[in-house]
């Protein structure tokens, strides 16, 4: 009994610092409501802060990426107990992505401001719609099972854990990676870019290009023929005007 709670209580501290982490994230970039926003902290030289912050977006890169491999979870899962490794997964990318923004260094240059009110509010309205489609984009899809809460529940029941059946919810058929659309827009959706938040923006999408193929390789031979034909049919990011059109109709009918 004590085991099993020690899981649940290891899973559900690993989400709420998860959360911890993302509300802060969110305040970061914007430079809104936290002690430290991206424009935030020492001056230094810029080609000290383009190395520091390079190299922490780096170990993000390498920390997200290779935890979610098939081959290291195979691996992993010898030393901990399957109903944690997804939980110890949300913990090391929370906790990686908590040193990247304390140790942020500002490249403080305006790339562009925008100063009329008119403009801005839109702006900041699509920044905030990004962060809204990334945590919609998470419940669609079992965002209970994405951070690892319902795998240790069923360990705290003594319950035998299932994985998801693949399904193509809302947002996922208008686009393959909706999550990560809304991280895109939240990255590049701001009244206010300076270099430092440019070169965030930059390198993070940079990584998202790269992650999303080697996620929809895995996919691929996980799912096989059903996802090659998911891929055929839906976009990576950009929708397509007549499955926009079809899903408005289809709301008109419905209605």
């Amino acid at each position: 009994m004590f085991r099993r709670a020690s899981v649940l209580a290891y899973g559900v501290v690993s989400y709420a610092l998860f959360l911890g982490v993302l509300l802060y994230t969110i305040g970061f970039l914007a430079g809104v409501g936290v002690p430290k926003g991206v424009d935030d902290g020492p001056a230094g030289p810029a080609w000290r802060a383009v190395l520091v912050d390079l190299l922490l977006l780096g170990v993000f890169a390498v920390q997200h990426s290779v935890m979610a491999r098939p081959w290291f979870k195979r691996w992993w899962t010898r030393i901990v107990p399957p109903a944690i490794e997804r939980s110890t997964y949300v913990l090391a990318a929370s906790l990686v992505v908590a040193l990247l923004l304390w140790q942020w260094r500002p490249l403080t240059d305006q790339v562009w401001s925008v100063e009329a009110t008119w403009a801005r509010v839109p702006l900041w309205a699509g920044y905030l719609l990004g962060w809204g489609v990334l945590t919609l984009s998470t419940f669609l899809i079992g965002h209970f099972d994405l951070f690892g809460l319902r795998q240790v529940l069923a360990r705290a029941r003594d319950r035998r854990y299932a994985e998801p059946a693949f399904r193509e919810p809302l947002l996922y058929r208008l686009v393959r990676h909706p999550l990560m659309v809304g991280f895109l827009i939240a990255f590049w959706v701001t009244p206010e870019m300076s270099a430092g938040r440019l070169l965030f923006a930059a390198a993070a999408t940079g990584y998202i290009l790269v992650a999303v193929r080697l996620e929809e390789h895995d996919l691929r031979r996980q799912l096989g023929e059903p996802y090659e034909r998911y891929m055929a049919r839906v976009p990576r990011f950009v929708p397509r005007p007549t499955a926009v059109a079809g899903r408005q109709r289809h709301a008109r009918q419905a209605s």
